[in-house]
């Protein structure tokens, strides 16, 4: 019997390059979850073999911004010129299906989603040390040298946030990331303050 009725909003966050976006596919390739990826809106070009509505909502800037001024992001950010952000009403409606949400943002709108929906449970995926940050931003060998300095600059004011998150992940390997996650959100469900008022209307039936 499942005592929520409203799904569980997840939120996946942590510095640029950390893995949040090869986690969150590994979590999902998991079997016996019932997990959907809330998908986030950029202004930023779609990198090679990405999917508009799959991997991010492609939008323009002038778009994004009418978003903003009509409240229609439950969080949002600006970066090296570009927005990052989650569309409100889309999330809103799954979790008002039981459906489980994740997202998959930037440290900077983990802290926004914080303010409007404390009731989330909010991951800091860390990376097991600053070399191994660093090789994996390079890795991606689509960024200028100054660009990669500017994310390693930003990681470091990030890491520093990581306290205010209910859990932290480190991305050692992405299966055990993946693994930890799982466990995390299976706990979650059976956390006395989002069940109980549930399971004593069921004692009061019974």
């Amino acid at each position: 019997m499942k005592l929520n009725e409203r799904g569980l909003l997840v939120v996946i966050s942590g510095p640029s390059g950390v893995g949040k976006g090869t986690v969150r596919k590994a979590l999902f390739d998991l079997d016996k979850h019932n997990l959907e990826y809330s998908v986030s809106m950029t202004t930023r070009a779609p990198r090679v073999g990405e999917v508009d509505g799959i991997d991010y909502f492609f939008v323009s800037k002038e778009q994004f911004e009418q978003n903003i001024k009509d409240g229609k992001l439950l969080e949002y950010a600006e970066f090296v010129g570009n927005y990052y952000g989650t569309p409100m009403d889309y999330v809103e409606s799954r979790l008002s299906k039981g459906k489980e949400v994740v997202l998959e943002i930037e440290v900077q709108g983990a802290m926004q989603v914080r303010e409007q929906m404390p009731d989330a449970v909010f991951i800091f995926i860390a990376p097991p040390s600053k070399p191994a940050l660093r090789a994996r931003i390079t890795k991606r060998a689509t960024e200028a040298e100054a660009i990669i300095n500017k994310r390693m600059e930003k990681a470091e004011r990030e890491f520093g946030m990581a306290h205010k998150y209910d859990y932290i992940v480190v991305n050692d390997t992405v299966e055990n990331a993946a693994d930890r996650i799982l466990a995390i959100i299976r706990a979650e469900h059976a956390k006395t303050e989002r069940t109980i008022h549930k399971y004593m209307k069921i004692l009061e039936v019974e």
